[in-house]
């Protein structure tokens, strides 16, 4: 009977879309996930701005800032709608930055690590698979790689020193699958 049995679809599972709906619902993530990403620095330095790893927070953020550019014109070439609850990354995304802040630089850094994981895994699944136009893939690399940088600035940054480290990055990894799978579909 285990042999007859199909592994259930879930919403946002790119790889159960045909070809056209998994790369707009990839596209769709990739553009919030990347405002989400500003907005979080943005937070970030709403609390942390004085700090001496300002510096370092500014620049990941300007390179978010360029992502969302480039997704900003990628979602109308490809035909895309952006997700319709922005306004809502908008907000979580901002507290998310400001409340890690807020617990000290080892949490915002934290906050880093655990986002740029999530991430990094989503880029690459666009990588691997046959999800998204072949002329993308060196777009969503060279982002993949700078994402990548970021999670190794915030482990340079102590990240796991952060006060309740394996709960708070568990916490904050779910919740961005958890936006990712809404993205997808919203």
């Amino acid at each position: 009977m285990s042999a007859n049995l199909v592994r259930r679809r879930l919403p946002g599972d790119f790889e159960a879309l045909p070809s056209a709906r998994a790369q707009a619902a990839a596209l769709r993530v990739d553009h919030a996930g990347e405002y989400g990403a500003q907005r979080i620095y943005a937070g970030q330095l709403a609390v942390l701005k004085h700090d001496p790893c300002a510096p370092e927070i500014r620049h990941m953020a300007a390179q978010e800032e360029a992502h969302l550019a480039a997704f900003n014109q990628l979602l109308p070439r490809y035909g895309v709608r952006p997700s319709v609850l922005m306004p809502l990354w908008h907000v979580a995304g901002w507290a998310l930055g400001a409340g890690t802040a807020a617990l000290g630089v080892k949490a915002a850094m934290a906050c880093t690590v655990a986002v740029e994981s999530v991430i990094t895994e989503h880029y690459n699944q666009q990588l691997e698979g046959d999800i998204v136009d072949p002329a993308l893939h060196p777009t969503i690399r060279q982002f993949r790689d700078e994402e990548m940088e970021h999670h190794a600035t915030g482990l340079a940054h102590d990240a796991e020193q952060a006060p309740f480290y394996t709960g708070l990055s568990a916490l904050i990894r779910a919740g961005c699958r958890a936006a990712i799978r809404i993205s997808s579909r919203l």
